[in-house]
């Protein structure tokens, strides 16, 4: 099925909005509770900015650095149409790793942990794109 490769893309998308929601809740949050003002957030978020209140927006800057990779080798596969069940799996293994690299982040933050999962899933998207450039030079 051509557009199964797109459903991958489309989950790291919607998981990329929770987070921007997550962003949002928990900024609104610590202004009502008064551990922020506006004028924290001007330039950037300021060191006044509890790291509860940091962490969502610096994983949400993650999901939107290194995916964009991801998101163009997922339109090249379906453009042409050269995608295997293979390829899809590692799409899935993609979106899987980037969401374990967020709640890792997100919750007990252990670095280790962390670059265990984002190193990982660079070598996916890595093998992602050798093996659609390998098919993609193969169909000619």
């Amino acid at each position: 099925m051509k557009a199964s490769i797109l459903y991958p893309l489309f989950a790291l998308s919607g998981w990329t909005l929770l987070i921007l929601v997550l962003i949002a809740y928990r900024r609104i949050g610590a202004g009502l509770a008064g551990r922020v003002k506006p004028a924290d957030f001007r330039f950037g978020e300021s060191a006044a900015v509890p790291p509860e209140v940091c962490l969502p927006n610096r994983n949400y800057m993650n999901l939107l650095e290194l995916p964009v990779l991801f998101y163009v080798v997922g339109l090249i596969a379906f453009v042409t149409g050269q995608h295997s069940a293979l390829q899809l799996g590692l799409a899935w293994a993609y979106v899987g790793l980037r969401v374990v690299h967020s709640l890792i982040h997100l919750s007990y933050n252990d670095v280790y942990h962390r670059l265990a999962a984002f190193a990982l899933s660079n070598f996916v998207l890595l093998a992602l794109w050798g093996l659609t450039f390998q098919g993609v030079v193969a169909a000619g």
